[in-house]
C-alpha cells in the first residue's frame, strides 16, 4: 500500500511541476496583422483563445513586425508602465506581464489586451472573438474577457515552474486569401 501511495505522489508531483506548453498558430498574415489562435498543448491540445499581433515582415521595423516562428520560454516580468498599470487594473489577479524570453533582435515581447494591430508594438494580444484581416484591418474583440479567463493558467505555471513555454508556428505561409 505504502509503495502505491509513493507512486501516486511521484505522478502527482509530474502533473503539478510539469512545464505548461503553449501554441501560437498563426493562420492569417496581411499588410497590418497576423491572427492566430492560442492552445495549450501541456496535455492534449485545448484552444485558449484568438490572438492578433503586427504583420510579417523581411527586415524588421521596431513595433511594427510580428517575432520570428520558434519556441521561447515565457516568464513574468514584474515591473515597467504595462505592469505597474495591469496591477491597477486587475489587482491579485495579475502576477506580472507574460513576457516572451530571448527572442532574436527583438526585446519587451509582452501579452496582453488590446483589439488592432495598433495595440501590438510587436506584443502578441488575446480575444475571443476575431475578424478576418483580408478586406479589412484585422481586429480581435472581448479582448479583456479572454485575458481574464486565459492569463491566470499561465501565470500560476510561471509561478510554480519559473517558466512556461510557447511556440510560434507560422501555418499562413503560401495561403493564398481572398
Amino acid at each position: 500500500m505504502r509503495l502505491v501511495l509513493q507512486k501516486q505522489e511521484k505522478l502527482l508531483d509530474k502533473q503539478i511541476n510539469k512545464i505548461m506548453k503553449l501554441e501560437v498558430l498563426r493562420f492569417s498574415s496581411q499588410s497590418d496583422s497576423t491572427l492566430g489562435l492560442l492552445f495549450d498543448v501541456t496535455d492534449g491540445r485545448k484552444f485558449l483563445c484568438f490572438t492578433i499581433e503586427d504583420e510579417a515582415r523581411e527586415t524588421k521595423i521596431k513595433g511594427e513586425t510580428r517575432i520570428p516562428q520558434g519556441t521561447y520560454k515565457l516568464k513574468l516580468r514584474k515591473e515597467g508602465g504595462y505592469h505597474n498599470r495591469y496591477v491597477k487594473k486587475y489587482g491579485s489577479m495579475h502576477k506580472g506581464m507574460i513576457h516572451v524570453q530571448d527572442v532574436p533582435n527583438f526585446t519587451y515581447i509582452l501579452w496582453h489586451t488590446g483589439n488592432t494591430d495598433e495595440h501590438t508594438m510587436g506584443c502578441l494580444l488575446f480575444g475571443d472573438t476575431s475578424q478576418q484581416n483580408i478586406s479589412k484591418s484585422g481586429f480581435i474583440g472581448a479582448s479583456t474577457e479572454a485575458y481574464k479567463r486565459v492569463y491566470p493558467s499561465i501565470a500560476e505555471a510561471i509561478e510554480r515552474n519559473g517558466e512556461a513555454e510557447v511556440t510560434y508556428i507560422d501555418f499562413d505561409e503560401g495561403i493564398i486569401h481572398g
